[in-house]
């Protein structure tokens, strides 16, 4: 099931052709796990009818991610690599791949991890509902169809705490404020300025969208634990992490349309 949250009456859009988009994924040191990701993704996307791309930033990888990755492109044409010679972070990585989807004039950039947490087949959920001509769509945990699967229980209470306030704060129709699963229209994405490097560019991706975007849908989706042979997640739970998170919603809630330094 599709869910529609929000759409202005001014927002609504009847799509002339098939909409275009890049599946980005930003990876670190993912040399166990990215060969299977890209495969997976590169499936989905054959059975849709939509110009595709899949686009991998590798960000300073010090293992073999590069190996893997220049193994694996040679039987995915789809496939491009896009290599940050130092690490520079989460947000650093999503802004590279963005450049990158512009530069090709896709329509939209869907965001994803590298650890298959998120199951690639909602990638046709996506597709549907930018046909539909959707600004900003949102994988969620917390609607009909959504969960988590074996995610300990202190990380989805922690996850549902914070999403309740931000959600509260932001005053959007989201339920699953902080999912880093989504795609955006790239016209929008090339009229922000997005400068965190960490994962709370998520959360500043929607609070400068705020005033842009005049459409939002969430797409139901089972977030499941990541893999144990993959190398640890680089996500905090720590308070400065979270105090970077609950910045942007907090600045949305007092009406300031500018992020302080």
């Amino acid at each position: 099931m599709l869910l529609i949250l929000s759409r202005r009456p001014e927002a609504i859009v009847t799509q002339s052709h098939t909409p275009s988009f890049a599946v980005v994924i930003p990876a670190h040191n993912e040399e166990a796990g990215i060969g299977d990701c890209v495969t997976a993704v590169d499936a989905v996307l054959d059975g849709l009818p939509n110009e595709t791309a899949v686009i991998v930033v590798d960000d300073g990888s010090r293992d073999g991610t590069s190996d893997a990755l220049a193994r694996i492109a040679v039987g995915h044409p789809r496939l491009t690599v896009v290599r940050h010679m130092v690490n520079r972070g989460y947000g650093a990585g999503l802004r590279t791949g963005t450049e990158a989807a512009a530069e090709r004039e896709l329509d939209y950039v869907l965001f994803m991890d590298s650890d298959l947490t998120n199951d690639p087949r909602y990638l046709v959920d996506f597709a549907r509902l930018m046909g539909e001509g959707f600004d900003v769509i949102k994988a969620s945990r917390y609607v009909s169809g959504g969960g988590v699967d074996g995610v300990p229980a202190w990380r989805a209470w922690v996850s549902v705490l914070g999403n309740g306030v931000a959600r509260l704060l932001f005053r959007v129709p989201i339920r699953d404020c902080t999912n880093g699963f989504r795609a955006v229209r790239t016209s929008l994405l090339n009229a922000i300025q997005l400068k965190e490097n960490g994962f709370a560019v998520i959360m500043e991706e929607l609070y400068l969208l705020r005033p842009l975007a005049k459409s939002y849908a969430e797409v139901p989706v089972v977030l499941t634990a990541r893999a144990g042979d993959l190398a640890p997640s680089s996500f905090s739970f720590g308070p400065r992490a979270m105090g970077r998170y609950l910045k942007y919603p907090l600045l949305s809630f007092v009406g300031s349309w500018r992020v302080r330094p």
